[in-house]
């Protein structure tokens, strides 16, 4: 089995490890990328001309509160890409405000997730989105 391409994009280090230790057991293998704000994730999904092109990920996990660029300008960004717009953005966040929630859907977000407080839960709401994404839907090649 192939493994699953994700690009993590998220400023908080222990979010990082928790995100990397509960995919680490997820039934479908993954492979992760990590950007620690929006200019470092668009630095990586636009490379320089000259420089190697990454793999393009199949899934963007993204926090919305990040210094120098947020997940809601990243999020704007990556769907006004032709190259991009096909790549479902999952809002991975701790944030529940209705605004945030609405204006991350106004900016075409596949979805809208709430990061639960607790290891356990956090884990199975990763298990969901990536298993969601990467068996029960058809993305395209």
């Amino acid at each position: 089995m192939k493994p699953f391409k994700i690009l993590i994009v998220e400023d908080n280090e222990g979010d990082v490890e928790m995100t990397q230790r509960a995919l680490a057991s997820a039934e479908q293998p993954c492979s992760l990328s990590v950007a620690n704000d929006g200019v470092q994730a668009l630095d990586m999904l636009r490379p320089e001309p000259g420089k190697e092109t990454p793999p393009i990920p199949q899934l963007i996990l993204l926090d919305i509160n990040m210094p120098r660029m947020d997940g809601k300008e990243l999020l704007a960004a990556v769907k006004s890409d032709a190259r991009l717009c096909h790549i479902p953005v999952v809002m991975f966040t701790s944030s529940e405000s209705p605004t945030d929630i609405r204006e991350c859907y106004e900016r075409h977000a596949s979805c809208y997730v709430v990061k639960p407080f607790n290891g356990r839960k956090y884990a199975e709401a990763l298990h969901d989105v990536v298993n969601f994404w990467s068996t029960t839907s058809r993305l395209p090649n």
